[in-house]
């Protein structure tokens, strides 16, 4: 194998510029994949921001079953032993 003469920079340019090309290449796949990675971060805080009032929600609207349920409880018992009482 014969060693390349070294006084000729046109191979050199050569290569530098095929691995500029692989470089801007790769960088390019490197950036399409974080681009679609900060996307999908994206729709997952929307979806948690969204879940998040949902939940918020539910919690508002929750709260008067317990304190019916109570309510009920207590005048039920209350009714009962007012029977009892008049018998």
């Amino acid at each position: 194998m014969t060693e390349p003469d070294r006084s000729d920079p046109v191979p050199v340019a050569l290569e530098l510029e095929r691995l500029r090309g692989t470089l801007e290449a790769g960088f390019a796949r490197v950036d399409g994949a974080l681009a679609l990675l900060v996307q999908r971060s994206d729709q997952t805080d929307r979806q948690l921001a969204d879940h998040e009032s949902r939940l918020d929600a539910l919690e508002r609207t929750r709260w008067p079953v317990a304190s019916i349920a109570a309510l009920t409880a207590v005048t039920g018992t209350a009714l009962g032993l007012w029977q009892l009482a008049a018998r």
